[in-house]
C-alpha cells in the first residue's frame, strides 16, 4: 500500500483538550534542542528512538519551519528495523509524520522503506520519489488505537536504503471519533485526502486556525475532476456556523465557512489503493442566505456512480449549521475513487471531504512473549545491527527480528516465537528469567557466544525440542525443567538423556 498524502508545507506535553488523559508529543526528529514554532507549538528535541543518526536537509532555507530542517535516518548499522516508541495512556491517537529527503546525504537517491504503526504497515515509500516530493517532503497522517500503553512507529529498510523522518506528532483524540463504536478498534484510519472545499490549504500546524485534533486540511482544487461538466465556484462566509466543534469529532468551524458549488455535476477523483475499504466523510453547511427553506437546494451524492444519499442541507439542519454524512466503500476494486454531486434542485454544494483507508490491524506478538523478547534483548546484549526493535514478529509481511522465527498461535489471535537462532553473534550477557514466557519455543541456539551466569529455571518448556548452548561460560546446576523436558537434540546431537556438560558446556 502506498500513501503520499501531500501537504507541502518536559517529556510530556499536556494539551488544552478535554479528553481523558489527553497526551500530545511533537518531536523534532534530529533536533537537539526544544523550540517553539510561529504557531506557538513547542517541539521537543529528538527522543524515544531506538537507533539511527541525525542530519540536516541540504537546503535549509527552502523549508518554512525549523523542525522541517532536521531529520533522523536509520543506516543498516542500526538494523533493518528501527522505531520510535512513545509511552502513552491507552486510547485513540492522531499520528502525523513529516518525511523528507532533500538530498541530505548528497547521494541523490531517495530511499525505499516501509512504515508501520502498532505493528501494522501503513506507509510505503519507493525510490525514486517524485522530484517535488524528494525536495519538499510530505506530511502523512492516520488515526490508531494504542492498547499496550506505548505507540510503536517503526521503519523498515529496503535493500540498503536508510529510512528517514523529519517530524513526529501524536495527539490523543476522542476514542469514539470517526464511528469507532461501529467500526471497532481493530482498524487504522489512514488518511488518503482531507479536503477543505473552496479554501486554500490550511492547518493547524501550517496556520493559526485551530482544530482540536490537529488535523491538516488542504485545498480541494487538485482533486476536482478535469472532466466534470460544471465549473467549480468557491464562496465563503464570516457568519458563525452552529454545530461545529462537537464531540466526538470536533470538526473546526472554518471547515464549514467555505464551500464550492456549480451549475452542473461536481466531481472529485480521490487517490486510493484497490482491495481496501474506505471511510468517506462528507461535510456540508448552507452558507447561502437565499436558501431559506427546504427543497431549494437538493442533490444526490454518488460514490463510484452508486447513489449514496440525497441531500437537502436546509431540511436537515437549517442555515449556517454543520451537517455531515458518512459512507463506507467496501472491497474497492478500481482506482481512482470518484465522488459526484448531482443536482436535482438548484446547485450542489459541499464544504469538505475526508477519505480514510480502513486498514485492519495486523496480528501481533502475544504480549507476554513481547515482554520475554525485550528482556532477552537486554540480557543478551543483542547488538543494534540486528534490529531488535518494536514488535518481534509483526508486521507479518516483514521478517521477524533477525534470528527469530514466529508462527500464528493455535487460535490465530496472536504470533508466537518458535525459534531463536543467535549462534556466533558476539553476545556477552546472560539468559533472562523471562525466557520462561516463551511457551511455544521449539528451538534455541545461543552457541559460540560469551554468555555467563546460570540457566533460568523456566528454560525447559515442554515445547522445547532442540537446544544448543555450547561454547559459552555458563555455570551452576542444570534446571529441573530441562531434565524433564522433551528435548530431542542437544548441542547438535540426538540424546535420550541430557548430559550436563553437553548442555552447559562451561569448560
Amino acid at each position: 500500500m502506498s500513501l503520499f498524502f501531500l501537504s507541502i508545507l518536559l517529556l510530556l506535553l499536556p494539551s488544552a483538550f478535554s479528553f481523558l488523559n489527553d497526551t500530545s508529543y511533537f518531536i523534532d526528529c534530529g533536533g537537539s534542542t526544544n523550540s517553539t514554532d510561529p504557531f506557538n507549538t513547542t517541539w521537543l528535541s529528538d527522543r524515544f528512538f531506538t537507533g539511527g543518526l541525525t542530519s540536516v536537509v541540504s537546503e535549509p532555507l527552502h523549508f518554512h519551519f525549523p523542525q522541517e530542517k532536521t531529520l533522523r535516518f536509520f543506516p543498516l548499522s542500526s538494523g533493518k528495523k528501527n522505531c520510535y516508541i512513545l509511552p502513552l495512556p491507552n486510547g485513540r491517537y492522531y499520528i502525523r509524520t513529516f518525511t523528507v529527503y532533500d538530498n541530505y546525504d548528497g547521494k541523490s537517491h531517495s530511499p525505499s522503506f516501509d512504515v508501520s504503526v502498532e505493528g501494522t504497515l501503513v506507509f510505503s515509500w519507493r525510490s525514486p520519489w517524485p522530484e517535488s516530493l524528494a525536495r519538499d517532503g510530505a506530511y502523512s497522517d492516520l488515526f490508531a488505537f494504542v492498547k499496550d500503553r506505548e505507540a510503536d512507529i517503526c521503519f523498515y529498510s529496503i535493500a540498503t536504503d536508510p529510512p528517514a523522518i523529519g517530524t513526529l506528532e501524536i495527539r490523543q483524540v476522542d476514542p469514539l471519533s470517526y464511528e469507532s463504536s461501529k467500526i471497532g478498534d481493530n482498524f487504522i484510519l489512514v488518511n488518503y485526502g482531507r479536503l477543505s472545499c473552496g479554501s486554500d490549504q490550511w492547518g493547524p500546524g501550517f496556520s493559526n486556525d485551530t482544530d482540536k485534533f490537529g488535523r491538516s486540511w488542504q485545498s480541494d482544487s487538485e482533486f476536482r475532476s478535469p472532466t466534470a461538466s460544471s465549473k467549480f465556484n468557491s464562496f465563503s462566509t464570516l457568519e458563525k456556523i452552529t454545530g461545529t466543534d462537537q464531540a466526538p469529532n470536533y470538526f473546526p468551524m472554518k471547515l464549514y465557512q467555505t464551500a464550492v458549488t456549480g451549475n452542473g455535476i461536481l466531481e472529485y477523483e480521490l487517490a486510493v489503493d484497490a482491495k481496501l475499504d474506505y471511510l468517506l466523510w462528507f461535510h456540508f453547511a448552507e452558507i447561502d442566505s437565499t436558501i431559506n427553506k427546504k427543497g431549494k437546494r437538493v442533490f444526490d451524492v454518488l460514490v463510484n456512480d452508486e447513489n449514496v444519499s440525497r441531500v437537502d442541507i436546509y431540511a436537515q439542519v437549517g442555515s449556517f449549521a454543520a451537517y455531515s454524512l458518512q459512507y463506507t466503500v467496501h472491497n474497492l476494486s478500481n482506482t481512482p475513487l470518484t465522488v459526484k454531486l448531482v443536482p436535482l434542485v438548484g446547485a450542489p454544494l459541499i464544504s469538505g471531504i475526508e477519505n480514510y483507508a480502513l486498514v485492519p490491524n495486523d496480528i501481533s506478538t502475544a504480549p507476554e512473549q513481547v515482554v520475554a523478547m525485550r528482556a532477552l534483548k537486554e540480557s543478551l546484549l543483542v547488538p543494534d545491527r540486528m534490529g531488535w526493535n518494536g514488535d518481534p514478529c509483526a508486521p507479518t509481511n516483514w521478517d521477524a527480528w533477525e534470528g527469530v522465527t514466529c508462527h500464528s498461535s493455535k487460535d490465530g489471535t496472536a504470533l508466537v516465537i518458535s525459534q531463536i537462532d543467535l549462534g556466533s553473534q558476539g553476545l556477552k550477557g546472560y539468559i533472562s528469567d523471562q525466557i520462561s514466557l516463551l511457551s511455544n519455543l521449539v528451538s534455541l541456539n545461543l552457541s559460540s557466544n560469551s554468555l555467563v551466569g546460570t540457566l533460568p529455571s523456566g528454560l525447559g518448556h515442554k515445547s522445547l525440542v532442540s537446544l544448543d548452548l555450547s561454547n559459552n561460560q555458563f555455570s551452576g546446576p542444570i534446571p529441573e525443567s530441562l531434565a524433564s523436558s522433551s528435548l530431542q537434540l542437544v548441542n547438535g546431537r540426538k540424546e535420550k538423556q541430557i548430559p550436563e556438560a553437553e548442555v552447559l558446556d562451561a569448560s
